[in-house]
Parts: structure tokens; sequence; C-alpha cells
């Protein structure tokens, strides 16, 4: 079922809500959809700078030390 014919379907069963209650909690559903919609995504330009240079390099070294070692014997 494509996304249209769900959000269709939604519709479909919203109208024959009759229930105040279960209006208010589909209403907060939505709200809190809208404002999730607005809050800005992180990208990772946010974190550019964070680091101290002194941290940068103990990170890249930590890095180099153990994630790029290559172990012949791994490859038989």
């Amino acid at each position: 079922m494509s996304s249209e014919e769900r959000k269709l379907q939604l519709i479909e069963e919203v109208l024959k809500v009759k229930n105040d209650a279960v209006l208010v909690e589909l209403e907060a559903v939505i709200k809190k959809a809208e404002q999730l919609n607005e809050q800005p995504r992180s990208s990772a330009h946010d974190f550019s700078g964070l680091w101290s240079k002194e941290d940068a390099e103990l990170i890249e070294k930590a890095i180099a030390d153990g994630c790029e070692q290559i172990n012949p014997d791994d490859w038989k």
C-alpha cells in the first residue's frame, strides 16, 4: 500500500471517530509530528571545530593504532 493510500485510509478512519478523547489524542500525535518536522536535523558540520587540535590528534592516533592495522593472516 502506497503512502497516499495509507493517508486516505487514515482519513477515512478519522472521519468515523466519535469519541472526543480519541480526537484529542489524534491531534496530539499530529502536533508532535509537526514539531519533529520543524526541528532542524543535526549535520556532521554542526560538530566541526568541537575538538581541540590536541584531541583530534589523540583520536587520529587511536584510530591509526587500533583500526588501521592489517594482519596478513586474516586473509588466509
